[in-house]
């Protein structure tokens, strides 16, 4: 890697950071590998919707009739932006009709097995990649690298089902449970999910480095991957939201292709994120509670190759320039 100068003093060791996490971004196609941990994201989404649908069948007897059915009017109403109404009638309807119904546990199975084989794939992309922007290529097991995939899958899916229903009901649910001498409370309802949604990032982006790093060390690419993904999304919005008061010319595929494209950006947060803290761990190592990567210790010995190689063609134009003195 080619030295940076003036990186002697802190603001620039911070602009060392971005130089680096730019260039790892172009390396390890940064562009590229979001676009596929996304198409797998999204292919999990239908396989685990119809797990989801078929877990009601176990509790419906249990379970207030308008919730369910209130439950099943969404998803209808949500495949209806991107599917024919022929084919909801005919297809889609009958068959949530039918898993709610009965139980059907090879519903369940078989959709949740599905959903953990291409969300997994979607994880596994970005364990990948931070293994590679750390230099620790090979340091984990095919099967080891799979294992952790669906592990850090199935952490986000528990998370994601306690934390997004608190996300969408939003503080005023939490001040009508609260009691009246402890509402203030209800204040700190987004502080609080704001630093759980981090502190779930960095311990995301902690497991995934093959050798263990101080926790505190990949929070710059945490607080870089929600400052993205909340001001990408919100810019997304608007977007989506200006497109659609006019005529679009994707028709009914609008509805998955924005999906794609929120996935998208919040991959794409999430391996820059992976890049910056790669880049922390080589500037600030004592930071980072580590040695020197082995990617600074390979550009070292490169360097100093490089300087071996300069020294012996130096010699060798000397011994030439010698000899033809000698000649003349």
């Amino acid at each position: 890697m080619n030295a940076i100068p003036g990186t002697d003093t802190v603001p620039g060791r911070l602009r060392k950071v971005g130089v680096l996490a730019f260039r790892a971004g172009f390396r390890y196609r940064v562009i590229g590998l979001a676009a596929e941990s996304a198409f797998f994201a999204l292919l999990s989404l239908p396989p685990m919707l119809f797990a989801l649908v078929g877990a009601l069948g176990f509790v419906a007897a249990q379970t207030d009739p308008s919730t369910i059915f209130g439950l099943r009017d969404d998803i209808l109403g949500f495949a209806g932006q991107f599917l024919t109404r022929t084919s909801i009638e005919s297809i889609l309807a009958p068959t949530i009709d039918e898993v709610i119904s009965s139980r059907r546990s090879d519903v369940v199975s078989i959709g949740f097995l599905i959903a953990l084989w291409t969300g997994s794939r979607a994880i596994a992309v970005f364990v990948e990649t931070v293994s590679l922007m750390y230099g620790y290529q090979g340091r984990r097991s095919i099967v080891r690298q799979r294992a952790l995939s669906f592990a850090l899958f199935l952490l986000l899916l528990v998370i994601g089902i306690v934390l997004i229903p608190l996300i969408l009901t939003g503080p005023s649910l939490i001040g009508e449970l609260l009691p009246e001498r402890v509402a203030w409370l209800a204040g700190l309802y987004w502080p609080v999910v704001t630093l759980l949604s981090i502190g779930l990032v960095t311990t995301m982006f902690y497991l995934a480095v093959p050798e263990r790093h101080a926790w505190h060390s990949h929070l710059p690419g945490a607080l870089w991957t929600m400052v993205m993904w909340l001001v990408g999304s919100q810019l997304l919005r608007l977007v989506l939201s200006f497109a659609s008061d006019t005529t679009s010319i994707y028709g009914p595929l609008a509805a998955p292709i924005a999906v794609l494209l929120w996935l998208y950006l919040t991959s794409l947060a999430v391996l820059i994120g992976a890049a910056i803290n790669a880049s922390v761990a080589e500037v600030f190592p004592r930071f980072a509670g580590v040695r020197p990567t082995p990617r600074r210790a390979e550009d070292s010995l490169q360097a100093a190759a490089g300087d071996a190689g300069d020294d012996l063609a130096l010699e060798e134009q000397e011994d030439d320039d010698h000899r033809n003195h000698r000649d003349d």
